[in-house]
This record gives C-alpha cells, structure tokens and sequence, in this order.
C-alpha cells in the first residue's frame, strides 16, 4: 500500500487512543471489524485507507514500540522512534494490567 503520512499515522494514534478500541483490540484476536471501524473514523479525518492497511500499520507500530521500549530497557538509547511517547501512553500501561487480569 502507499506510504502513511505522519499526519495519517498520528490519525491512527488518535483513534487507537480510544479506550473503546483498546478494550475491544486487548479483547480479541479477529478483529477485522474493529479495524473496520478504525478506518470507518481515519475517513472522517479525510484519510482513505482500508481496514487491512489500519491493521498493518498497527501490527507494525506496536512492533516497533515493543523493540524500542525493551532496548530503552536495556540501556541503549540509539533505537528510537518517531511516535514513541504517543504509544507508550497507550501501550506502556497494558503490560501491567495484562498481568493483574490473568491473576483473577
């Protein structure tokens, strides 16, 4: 597909930041039709991309989180990435919680 804008990546962000979509992502594994809502919301911003896209990029962003956040771990600092400090807001707490909810 063509190349996110950081506009339409911040986009994302945003809706990604949603308590709603976090609950119903953490929730479930098929998760096409919340994708499709994601992208249903990027149009209303005027940004045209398909659930399959949305769902790529937030596979990747949360990947890229993941290796950025385990080498500040570490004590490296040289990886780094753009959209660091927006992800950790929403993804710096899951772990935690993750693990409170499988202890019930």
């Amino acid at each position: 597909g063509k190349h996110w804008t950081i506009n339409e990546v911040r986009a994302l962000i945003r809706v990604w930041s949603d308590k709603n979509i976090q609950q119903q992502l953490e929730g479930t594994v098929r998760n096409k039709r919340i994708f499709e809502q994601v992208a249903a919301r990027l149009q209303k911003f005027g940004i045209d991309r398909d659930w399959k896209q949305c769902r790529t990029k937030y596979k990747n962003l949360k990947h890229e989180y993941k290796s950025a956040k385990s080498a500040q771990d570490s004590g490296s600092t040289s990886r780094s990435m753009k959209f660091f400090n927006e992800l950790d807001a929403i993804l710096g707490h899951s772990t935690t919680e993750q693990a409170s909810k499988s202890d019930n």
